[in-house]
């Protein structure tokens, strides 16, 4: 009789989800590395890259990650749900090509009043031609094909954000170069089926263990296109507490429950709070309402105590404040301020 999967509680979870994303403690690792351990970096504000490596990287410098820009070993892109993410060079194109047949044809269906599949394919090419190998801004872009067409361009010719736009110190990211001649094209072995393995892959050892819906809203696919993807990984089964299957890597990291876990400041739109990640408690819905709103064009920068957002900061040039959502003990207050202190140098 095949032995029943061992049950998960929310605190394992937890604790998985936060030793994946680099959480439970600082990394020795280069910028591409961590960011395909972490399952990429959100990237709709430039200034969140930077914080969310430097919550995760030991010694992480500011000019570390905008130098990988301008040396074209990560990118930024709109990949997954159509959001700019930053990735490794050696990931791009295999979350590209596993993405674009599923959101090209979501777009043709939601966006009937824009060109069509023919159409936007001859707009790619003029779009290459004049790029000519190097970088229009988004308002040239538009001028050229219209501002309809640019909003969905790349799912027809991939283009990454070039530097020094998405950056620190231009945070703007428009500035546009195809993703052909910024990167060369695509590996020979990288097709769609090989792409949404690595999603799979990416999204479980960043994290996992999750269900396979969680890893397909991540995605941004439905469940049963990343199904093939599943049968072609080995996986390791668990059960939640609730009772759902979770599948994970074989050996990925699983701490015990008692883990102890650091202060740290996340950014905006960290993937950690995100819907996808629910199951791993690090926002705990009563406060999801304070850091996610229909009324605001962004989320609230965070920060975990114990594993969990237990507050909201800023930045008001000098230092950085923190709000907590309840009382802290005298060793939380005095990390926390420690933590602040050090990330109030780091804007320095």
């Amino acid at each position: 009789m095949p032995r029943r999967p061992s049950v998960l509680t929310a605190r394992r979870v937890n604790r998985a989800v936060l030793a994946r994303q680099l959480l439970l403690e600082r990394a020795a690792l280069p910028v591409p590395r961590a960011l395909e351990r972490m399952g990429g970096l959100q990237a709709q504000y430039a200034p969140s890259m930077y914080i969310g490596l430097w919550s995760r990287l030991q010694g992480f410098e500011r000019a570390a990650l905008t130098r990988a820009l301008e040396r074209r070993t990560v990118v930024q892109a709109t990949l997954l749900r159509s959001t700019i993410h930053l990735v490794s060079a050696r990931d791009y194109w295999a979350w590209a090509v596993a993405v674009r047949a599923s959101r090209r044809e979501h777009w043709l269906r939601v966006a009937p009043d824009a060109p069509r599949d023919a159409e936007m394919a001859a707009l790619a090419r003029a779009l290459h031609d004049a790029l000519g190998g190097g970088t229009m801004r988004r308002t040239e872009v538009e001028a050229l094909i219209g501002k309809r067409a640019a909003q969905a361009i790349n799912l027809w010719l991939e283009l990454v954000r070039a530097p020094p736009s998405g950056t620190w110190e231009r945070r703007r990211a428009d500035l546009y170069a195809a993703a052909v001649d910024w990167l060369g094209p695509p590996p020979d072995d990288v097709d769609e089926a090989a792409g949404r393995e690595l999603l799979v892959r990416r999204y479980l050892a960043a994290f996992g263990p999750a269900t396979r819906a969680e890893a397909a809203s991540w995605a941004g696919l439905k469940a049963a296109e990343l199904e093939p993807a599943f049968a072609a990984v080995p996986l390791r089964r668990f059960r939640s507490e609730d009772g759902d299957e979770l599948v994970d890597l074989p050996r990925a990291p699983l701490p015990p429950a008692d883990t102890p876990a650091p202060v740290r400041f996340l950014p905006t739109w960290d993937a950690t709070l995100l819907a996808h990640a629910r199951r791993a408690g690090i926002l705990p819905e009563e406060h999801r309402p304070k850091i996610f709103s229909t009324k605001m064009p962004q989320s609230v920068p965070t920060f975990l105590v114990d594993g969990a957002v237990a507050g909201i900061w800023r930045h008001d040039g000098t230092k950085v404040e923190v709000e907590p959502f309840g009382r802290l003990d005298r060793t939380t207050t005095r990390a926390l301020r420690e933590e602040a202190a050090r990330l109030a140098a780091f804007h320095a």
